[in-house]
């Protein structure tokens, strides 16, 4: 591209087929994705962008695709009654005073979601929405958004187990991911942990470690994330001879988490050990013990579960069970560019294994 041609104003596409020598309409077909041109034309008209700088009309683009290059990020809530998230991020769904965006973007888990979203969007040349649906209301303008075509599609992270979004975007035929199984049957996809395999790794760290007196602070025991640690936990315990395991439910917040370990400490003044279901809750705990005299990990061994940042902030660092955020929210954004790409296709699930990260705590 000479600098003539620069001047006369923004590039074209006739300019880009004629640095490419190639017509314009093939120069259209590789811009719009269409996947029947030779990769090595592909290339040269790729080449032919980069130097003369033409940048796509997106609304023009999107007449020809059909297609908004923008997914809908959206983060839900029940709407009518508090309660907390499935995957320990601490969130719960709220009203219309500000609570609910006040605790969404003061969690680190949400931050790790739009990290891994972004990065695998951004080298597609497309980008998230970000959406807050904690009423009915918000609810029904999403699935409106969806409806007329401002976004291709969803990523879901609810709040709450009786959260009814994903049910409302596949009964509309709307394509969309959920980050954590459904708490009921939903035919969507969707990405998750395997929690139970992750509290077994937690058991089994603090037997290693000859803890004998181990209690447990547990996720709310309404979602399913907070069910299956604690499941997985309580087995692997009576697996070696520990039928009985003393419990404190928390909410997955650091607050929740000092309150659950004053009452352990109180039922149960000897303990040696605890795993918490997350790490904000554990970071709690760690709290409280220093507090009571109590040094982590000569005293109590603590072991917390997400690996967040909570988990190195915390003094000692958590030992903590890995939930890979990042690399599932990019699995989810694949899973929904997939549907979009097969309407037609059922639904599918992937399930991360959990890692053990040892640290000072435990």
């Amino acid at each position: 591209m000479t600098d003539d041609l620069r001047s006369a104003g923004a590039p074209t596409l006739e300019d880009v087929a004629r640095a490419a020598g190639v017509s314009r309409a093939t120069v259209s077909r590789v811009i719009n994705g269409v996947r029947n041109v030779d990769p090595a034309i592909q290339e040269v008209v790729r080449q032919a962008v980069s130097v003369t700088g033409y940048a796509p009309n997106r609304a023009a683009r999107s007449l020809v695709t059909r297609r908004a290059d923008a997914v809908a990020l959206v983060v839900s809530g029940a709407g009518v009654e508090s309660g907390p998230d499935p995957q320990g991020s601490g969130s719960r769904a709220a009203g219309d005073d500000g609570s609910f965006t006040a605790r969404v973007f003061a969690d680190p888990f949400f931050g790790r979601v739009v990290t891994g979203v972004v990065n695998y969007l951004r080298p597609r040349e497309m980008h998230p929405v970000l959406m807050l649906a904690e009423t009915s209301r918000a609810r029904d303008e999403v699935v409106a958004y969806l409806r007329q075509g401002s976004a291709d599609g969803a990523l879901i992270v609810s709040t709450h187990a009786e959260d009814p979004l994903p049910g409302l975007v596949t009964a509309a035929g709307l394509a969309a991911v959920l980050y954590a199984r459904p708490a009921r049957p939903v035919p969507i996809s969707y990405v998750d942990l395997a929690h139970q395999d992750g509290a077994r790794l937690a058991a089994e760290h603090l037997l290693a470690r000859d803890c004998r007196r181990i209690a447990t602070i547990s996720g709310p025991l309404d979602v399913p994330a907070g069910q299956a640690r604690l499941a997985g936990f309580r087995d692997t315990m009576a697996r070696h001879g520990h039928p009985y395991t003393p419990i404190a439910e928390g909410q997955f917040t650091q607050e929740s988490g000092e309150a659950a370990m004053e009452r352990l400490l109180a039922e149960h003044p000897d303990l040696d050990g605890v795993f918490a279901a997350n790490d904000l809750m554990a970071m709690g705990a760690c709290h409280v013990l220093r507090e009571h005299g109590r040094r982590v990990p000569e005293d109590v061994a603590v072991v917390g579960f997400d690996d967040s940042s909570a988990a190195l902030a915390c003094r000692p660092p958590l030992t903590t069970v890995r939930q890979p955020v990042e690399e599932m929210a990019a699995e989810m954004t694949r899973l929904l560019l997939d549907r979009m790409g097969r309407p037609a296709a059922p639904a599918t699930s992937v399930i991360f294994e959990p890692e053990l990260v040892v640290r000072g705590s435990a």
